[in-house]
């Protein structure tokens, strides 16, 4: 396939992965909204202990390219035009200091990234306030939730 084909299909794959998570599919063994584990195949609940909010969202939004593990490793990374970022080692990168202002405006799409060029990550906070059209104090909701997933990446910090 060729490189524009196969960025093609990573998008539709990212694209496919949102609008499941919208549809509030979720991935066995993962946890619901709520942070209850979610059920599988016969209505038992998973074996897998609840996630956090912000682990939730994380693998809502975020794993499909950066992997469950935060190391750029996602199912769609090698489709990807530039490997996505290995987030468990962003305060490395940044001389110990992790930058939660900078990372919830990477979230929400006020700071592009060099390496995702033309916007191959999507812009969260434009998604998060579709998903929060109408409810009660949506701005808010939307800041919490991207709080919530720099919460769960400082979290996965290698040390």
């Amino acid at each position: 396939m060729s490189a524009p084909g196969r960025r093609a299909a990573a998008l539709r794959a990212v694209l496919l992965a949102t609008l499941a998570a919208a549809c509030g599919s979720v991935a066995p063994g993962a946890a619901s909204a709520e942070g209850e584990p979610a059920a599988v195949a016969g209505g038992a609940p998973a074996a897998r202990p609840a996630a956090t909010g912000g682990e939730v969202l994380y693998l809502r939004y975020c794993a499909s390219c950066h992997g469950t593990s935060g190391r750029g490793d996602g199912p769609v990374a090698a489709d990807l035009r530039e490997r996505p970022t290995d987030l468990t080692r962003i305060a490395q990168r940044n001389g110990g200091r992790f930058d939660e202002r900078a990372l919830i405006a990477v979230i929400d799409g006020r700071r592009a990234v060099a390496a995702h060029g033309s916007r191959t990550m999507p812009v969260w906070g434009d998604v998060f306030d579709a998903e929060l059209e109408g409810a009660p104090h949506a701005g808010r909701q939307n800041l919490l939730r991207s709080s919530a997933l720099v919460d769960w990446l400082r979290s996965i910090q290698v040390r």
